[in-house]
């Protein structure tokens, strides 16, 4: 009979075995790639010593094609909890050495577990997605196996901030559960990721493509829009994944944490006030606006390559999280499109979900032109943007530092949408379109019609800029709050925060809004 000092030598023996994955091979190999295993990358995440895994022991139960023969060290996943920066998080990371990470029923059922978990303890879930795809031989069940985590994805989406971080290939049906989540990390060289790959593409359409052109990193960052970051290595990742739960709260029911920066909240800065060229076709960085602004000039940018013409980030003011929506005057005049409206939406939406509050800055001359845009269904896509600013109930701050021209004014954030407080620079233009296209449109026979139509032109142009081309027509009407100098927007920006930090606001009660996606 065994003794208890037996079965714990068996314990951990087993233990032993579980821990070398597919074995010292399979785990050079992926070294060797400059990539960190799956263990590796849970033991980067979290804090030294919080580990905790979950069903090590758990095997397939496929016998199929002899696959009762195979052993698949914790079935190629391996699960549990533990701490990031003092902070509970459950996290997930699939195994490429053990049968290339492919997906099972058992594999699933670990992976569903550590959902199911994180959802009924408020915390975040971090899935480090590195996989074949299904496994085949064990048919529907792996195909179950995936439907499982969508329908887990869509009920955690706006309660549990989700996020994936693809390290390595991942194809077909896989994809779909990252795209479900709240935030993509991809690696620039080692993840991919694609619905067919460069083979099936080839044989099908005849297209001959690479890897890295059809789903690499930059790819889906600067092409497609699917990832949000793209990183230098594993660590790399994981280090910002770190620094992106920093700004969020655990669940939808917490406030986001509120940390002591040492930028003293009265701090001015005098550049801003000639930072608006006098020239209104010239541009300027709107990053160097935020990083004045902000917290020790700290902010944490998604979506970096994507949509360039608008700006998505997470900051801090007097120590508070917020989320930051810009246009970018620097690209494409700051225009929206049809992937700046969908870049922004996206991230209202979460913002609003998880009690950060917003602060817009607007500098946008209207929608860009075209039948590109137009066909593209610029409508429907702009009206994303009107719907979420809209629907978002989170303290929502507006500041506008030089153009702010028709629909796009009332899209970004605008009064008229719920913002709660509104600002702008002496340099700020509210109007439905620029002076010069006015006088066109309003003067147009008179002008015609002038001795000499372009001083005719010259002079209704100043006129409308007289009438139009400055906040104070909107502020008369109470659309916009304070006119302010602009050294002066982080204190105010702060005061607008601290007290609006305990808005409530409901809406009507129904099961959700038929938005226009």
């Amino acid at each position: 009979m065994s003794t208890v000092a037996d079965k714990i030598k068996d314990l951990k023996k087993r233990e032993h075995k579980i821990l070398q994955m597919g074995g010292e091979k399979a785990v050079a190999k992926q070294r060797e790639k400059g990539k960190l295993n799956a263990r590796e990358r849970l033991n980067y995440l979290f804090d030294p010593g919080t580990f905790r895994e979950i069903d090590m022991f758990v095997s397939h139960r496929c016998t199929n094609f002899n696959m009762e023969k195979v052993d698949i060290p914790s079935d190629a996943v391996i699960t549990g909890h533990g701490l990031v920066n003092g902070k509970p998080v459950f996290a997930y990371s699939q195994d490429f050495t053990s049968r290339a990470g492919s997906l099972g029923e058992m594999h699933a059922k670990k992976i569903c577990k550590v959902m199911d978990l994180a959802l009924k303890a408020g915390v975040p879930l971090i899935g480090f997605n590195d996989s074949g795809g299904a496994r085949i031989q064990e048919g529907v069940d792996a195909l179950s196996g995936y439907g499982e985590i969508f329908f887990r994805n869509a009920s955690a989406s706006g309660v549990i901030p989700q996020i994936s971080a693809i390290m390595g290939t991942t194809a077909g049906g896989a994809v779909y559960s990252p795209a479900m989540t709240d935030w993509i990390f991809m690696v620039k060289d080692s993840s991919h990721m694609f619905i067919t790959g460069p083979q099936v593409i080839k044989s099908v359409t005849g297209e001959e493509i690479s890897f890295e052109e059809l789903g690499g990193a930059m790819t889906h960052n600067e092409k497609s829009g699917v990832a949000h970051f793209a990183c230098e290595s594993d660590e790399d990742a994981i280090d910002k994944i770190k620094t992106m739960l920093s700004y969020l709260p655990s669940n939808n029911m917490e406030d986001p944490p509120v940390v002591n920066t040492g930028d003293s909240p009265g701090r001015t800065d005098e550049g801003l006030n000639s930072i608006i060229p006098d020239n209104p076709n010239q541009s300027y960085d709107m990053k160097v606006v935020i990083r004045s602004i902000v917290d020790n000039g700290d902010f944490f940018e998604p979506h970096e390559y994507y949509a360039k013409n608008i700006l998505i980030c997470f900051a801090r003011l007097n120590g508070r999280s917020i989320g930051i929506i810009a246009n970018q005057p620097d690209f494409l005049a700051g225009c929206l499109d049809i992937n700046a409206s969908d870049k922004a939406t996206r991230f209202i939406r979460f913002c609003d979900a998880f009690n950060i509050p917003l602060l817009t800055i607007a500098d946008v001359p209207g929608y860009l032109p075209g039948s590109t845009q137009e066909f593209g269904g610029i409508i429907r896509h702009g009206a994303k943007l009107l719907w979420c600013y809209s629907e978002a109930t989170v303290p929502k701050l507006l500041l506008i530092t030089r153009k702010d021209y028709g629909g796009s004014y009332l899209a970004m954030s605008s009064k008229h949408l719920g913002a709660d407080m509104a600002f702008a620079w002496p340099s700020a233009e509210i109007a439905v379109m620029g002076a010069g296209g006015a006088a066109n449109v309003i003067h147009r026979k008179e002008i015609n019609n002038a001795p000499d139509p372009s001083a005719k032109r010259e002079e209704k142009i100043k006129e409308y800029e007289d009438l139009f081309s400055n906040p104070y027509c909107a502020a008369e009407r109470g659309y916009i709050d304070s006119i302010i100098v602009p050294d002066e927007t982080r204190p105010r920006l702060i005061d607008a925060l601290e007290i609006m930090c305990s808005k409530r606001e409901t809406r009507p009660p129904k099961k959700h809004g038929n938005i226009p996606l």
